[in-house]
């Protein structure tokens, strides 16, 4: 599948808000009330299209890539790298295609904010998700956070250079 990055409308970012994952998945689900924010430019979110033109889903670079418990404890300020967030519409999640999305985004954030390097930040849980970035040439960085019975997790950082 072919997959092209554009500016997220606001058609897009309400469509994205109301995507349901399944099983523990659901820690990725959208949320009506994210709209204004996936619309806020400086938080970069773009949108991707197949080959039809359908929503598939959509990335974002910088700020809004980052986890909280990642700021706190400094991890982001660590070494320069564009942080990258990502996103597959929960129907063709699972199907193969993630190593090509992966790198459709990749290519478009080198193109348009020319970074040294690119980090992600991924719950430990999403081996599914690890596997991907892995082949897609990342490598793990650490791990930090823990889980906890109010919804903390441990998560991965990964970096990749360009």
């Amino acid at each position: 599948m072919r997959f092209t990055l554009g500016r997220i409308t606001r058609d897009d970012a309400q469509a994205i808000s109301r995507w349901r994952y399944a099983g523990r998945y659901s820690a990725y689900d959208g949320d009506r009330a994210s709209v204004d924010s996936l619309l806020e430019p400086r938080f970069r979110y773009h949108s991707v299209y197949d080959e039809r033109g359908e929503l598939v889903g959509y990335f974002c670079f910088g700020e809004d890539a980052r986890v909280r418990a990642g700021r706190r404890l400094g991890i982001y300020e660590r070494e320069p790298a564009l942080d990258v967030g990502l996103g597959m519409r929960p129907d063709l999640t699972g199907q193969g295609l993630g190593e090509e999305f992966v790198r459709a985004g990749l290519r478009f954030a080198k193109e348009t904010y020319s970074p040294s390097a690119f980090r992600l930040t991924v719950a430990t849980f999403n081996r599914r998700a690890i596997r991907v970035y892995e082949r897609a040439g990342f490598e793990a960085v650490e791990t930090f956070g823990a889980p906890t019975r109010d919804g903390g997790r441990e998560w991965l950082l990964m970096r990749r250079e360009v």
